[in-house]
């Protein structure tokens, strides 16, 4: 999982994640100041059921903590990942997080 700002996403690829190999999904975002807002994940045909989408998530989130930003989780698939892994509810914008 990398990291591509100029993109505004984190891509997951294929092997040692080089970036000649294979996209296998990705997730986009915006930052503005210390905010970050989650807005899409997309995985790529043949790697659906493989975890990338749960390895993009944790990595964004892992990511987001180390820089002490605030996540916004527009993404309807990170919304809801995260009432699972709710170890990130600190960095979590107040008003975005699900009550259950």
């Amino acid at each position: 999982m990398t990291d591509v700002p100029e993109r505004e996403r984190f891509e997951a690829r294929d092997g040692d994640g080089d970036a000649d190999q294979a996209l296998a999904g990705f997730m986009t975002y915006q930052l503005t100041g210390n905010v970050i807002v989650f807005t899409h994940v997309d995985i790529s045909p043949g790697y659906d059921g493989k975890g990338v989408d749960d390895a993009l998530a944790r990595t964004a989130m892992d990511d987001a903590a180390a820089r002490s930003r605030t996540v916004v989780p527009i993404c309807p698939f990170l919304a809801q990942w995260l009432t699972g892994h709710r170890q990130y509810n600190k960095i979590v914008a107040p008003s975005t997080k699900k009550i259950k």
